[in-house]
């Protein structure tokens, strides 16, 4: 082998060298030799007949050393490459990153300043409209209002009127003079001319007018992003059908065409439509929640009035169907918002991955939300009867309350 051998053999030995170093504690002789198997200096007895390193791989210690002190120096060459790289990166690329930085954070800076004043700005424009709006609605009400008063003073005034003349001739006309009398009959129909006041629409302040498309989308953004992950939405196994499946976490359902004979009846189950509610109701005040609807092509997400009936196959159990459920649903690509047995069809351009619900019992408003393109879905306006908890439906595969 050229270098390497299974140990010294014959032939003449190297010239005069330094001091022999450390003897083979086992042999006694000089340590000349290095066994790479064992990865130590050994003597040349080692590698003979009877050593512990016969048929090791063996190199002369000097030629070990040589090739150690050249990967010594090519790890240097390496470092000193790899500090001037360092020094070049610290002196050249990390001032220009710094600079890249300032100046586009300044930049980032100046956008969110002047994306969020356009923003400011359209909100106080909308603002002074809508109060200009709300503010001139108040006046055409208090306006009709007081035309209708000045109108029935004068109607109350003219039936005084007209009941004094008509008082007066009982009072003071004989039979002949009555019977010959023909104002009676003209003040007769006057009176009748005067008709009884009748509700009227203009009397009242139109709520519409506090509301806008752009405050609608606004609002709802910031309302679902300031309570987003607030709202501990869970399931009320109780009540959930026996064609569902409820996750351990009581967050998601999932549709089984199978009727499940292990489930328990009771009063608060669903026992035919695939229904279940939330646990906790809400009874004041402003609540949002997310439903993860991408997997399935059949659900519906809303509220449902704690009345809503649990039991049998008709439209009183049914989502949507009675007076007591407020819902969002799907079938296929058919989306509608459905009440009290009226489904308004909404024609929407893609199917939403999740759905934000808003409800604000104090302004009596339910909303659905697509949050990923920001776009109101359905507003609805209704005098909500509490208690009233989320509600949901699955007939394909799996939705989930998303926290």
């Amino acid at each position: 082998m050229s270098g390497e051998s299974a140990g010294p053999g014959p032939g003449p030995g190297p010239g005069p060298g330094p001091e022999p170093g450390p003897l083979c504690p086992e042999h006694g002789q000089a340590q000349k030799w290095f066994c790479c198997s064992e990865r130590r200096p050994v003597c040349a007895a080692c590698t003979e007949l009877g050593g512990r390193c016969r048929g090791h791989c063996i190199r002369r210690v000097e030629e070990r050393a040589e090739e150690l002190r050249n990967k010594i120096v090519d790890q240097c060459e390496r470092l000193q490459l790899q500090s001037a790289g360092i020094n070049k990166y610290m002196a050249e690329v990390l001032p220009g990153k710094n600079q890249r930085a300032v100046s586009t954070a300044s930049a980032a800076r100046e956008l969110v300043i002047q994306r969020l004043g356009l923003v400011r700005s359209l909100c106080e424009t909308e603002e002074q409209r809508l109060l200009e709006r709300v503010h001139g609605e108040e006046e055409r009400a208090q306006q009709s209002i007081l035309t209708q008063r000045v109108h029935w003073a004068e109607a109350l005034q003219k039936l005084d009127t007209i009941r004094t003349s008509l008082v007066d001739m009982l009072t003071h006309m004989d039979d002949l003079q009555l019977i010959k009398e023909q104002e009676i009959f003209e003040r007769t129909e006057e009176a009748e001319g005067i008709l009884d006041p009748q509700e009227s629409k203009k009397l009242n302040f139109n709520e519409k007018c506090a509301r806008s498309r752009l405050l609608t989308q606004l609002w709802a953004t910031a309302a679902l992003c300031s309570l987003s992950g607030m709202e501990d939405v869970r399931i009320d196994e109780r009540t959930v059908s026996p064609f569902l499946q409820l996750s351990d976490d009581r967050r998601t359902l999932t549709f089984n065409a199978k009727k499940s004979k292990t489930c328990a009846d009771g009063p608060e189950r669903f026992d035919h439509w695939p229904n279940a509610l939330g646990a906790a109701s809400f009874q004041a005040g402003l609540h949002a929640w997310m439903v993860n609807v991408q997997n399935s092509c059949a659900y519906k997400v809303g509220v449902a009035s704690g009345q809503l009936p649990r039991k049998g196959s008709g439209n009183d159990s049914r989502l949507g169907h009675n007076a007591f459920s407020w819902v969002f649903s799907r079938y296929d690509q058919e989306f509608c918002f459905s009440h009290d047995g009226q489904h308004e069809p909404l024609g929407l351009l893609r199917c939403p991955a999740q759905l934000g619900m808003l409800l604000d019992l104090q302004a009596q408003e339910l909303l659905f939300f697509d949050p990923a393109s920001g776009t109101v879905l359905h507003t609805h306006h209704a005098a909500f009867p509490g208690p009233i908890f989320p509600v949901f439906a699955v007939a394909d595969q799996t939705i989930s309350i998303v926290h």
